[in-house]
């Protein structure tokens, strides 16, 4: 440590700053209830971005809207992003509901269709071996339309 003229030490100010820095923190005490609201707010935080997220890509996923509609709604969740997002749940809610199971149906037909094919049954194969079942007397009437259902869907 150096002297200044006027009697006081002078401190390089990088070693200045970490001193500094050490001492605040030493002073940071946190108890556990100011952890619990610090993990709350960014639950919170981190809920309502999911959210906003959801929302924008149902804005872009939805075949209704033309392209100013969709130009709005993402400038309203831009400027007022809780506003936007509430109205937008309870306005398109159901409909965003419906595009999604949708999709899931959609998604899982393509998944039957392409385990079908590359385990090479096809559903004539599946209700030929549904007939023999029924001829032999293993499965009955009702099971046997229940497969041939299944196998035709």
């Amino acid at each position: 440590m150096m002297r200044r003229h006027d009697g006081r030490r002078y401190i390089c100010p990088i070693i200045g700053r970490v001193l500094a820095a050490t001492r605040k923190k030493r002073q940071i005490k946190v108890n556990i209830w100011e952890f619990f609201v610090w993990i709350f707010w960014i639950y919170v935080a981190v809920a309502c971005i999911w959210i906003f997220i959801t929302i924008i890509i149902d804005i872009f996923r939805d075949p209704s809207l033309n392209g100013w509609a969709k130009a709005l709604w993402v400038l309203f969740l831009v400027f007022l992003p809780f506003l936007a997002a509430f109205i937008y749940l309870i306005a398109r809610g159901r409909s965003m509901t419906e595009r999604r199971i949708a999709e899931n149906v959609q998604a899982q037909q393509a998944t039957n269709s392409y385990i079908r094919e590359v385990a090479g049954s096809s559903p004539t194969s599946e209700i030929e071996s549904a007939k023999k079942l029924l001829d032999t007397g293993a499965i009955t009437q009702a099971e046997f339309d229940s497969l041939k259902a299944k196998a035709l869907a």
